[in-house]
């Protein structure tokens, strides 16, 4: 007898829908994910900048402030970040919070704390 191999239209559907749902997460949470890697990269370049090594706060503001504008960053604004003097040079680090709406009054609330180490 032979045994038939395959997928049922129910199987199908349970699958589809898995794979909407998360295709729906990962083009709705993903710009925030490379958003703060974007972020994380401009702090650690200002960091690195010898030119800022004061540690003065109006010109790393001013720094900061010109690389998020050409990647048009606009969840955090220069007046957010926390400047710290380690060693001889700065640390710059940050915390904020997005929220993306998914579906109807779901939400999604992500944390993010960009740091330039």
């Amino acid at each position: 007898m032979l045994k038939q191999k395959g997928l049922t239209l129910s199987g199908f559907m349970t699958w589809a829908v898995i794979f909407a749902f998360a295709s729906l997460l990962a083009f709705k949470l993903g710009p925030a994910y490379t958003e703060d890697m974007t972020i994380q990269k401009h702090f650690k370049a200002v960091a690195n900048d010898s030119t800022l090594s004061s540690g003065a706060r109006a010109p790393i503001e001013y720094a900061y402030s010109k690389r998020a504008e050409i990647d048009r960053i606009q969840v955090l604004s220069p007046k957010d970040i926390v400047i710290s003097k380690e060693g001889g040079g700065i640390s710059l680090s940050a915390s904020y919070t997005v929220r993306i709406p998914l579906v109807y009054n779901i939400s999604a609330c992500l944390d993010f704390n960009p740091t330039s180490h």
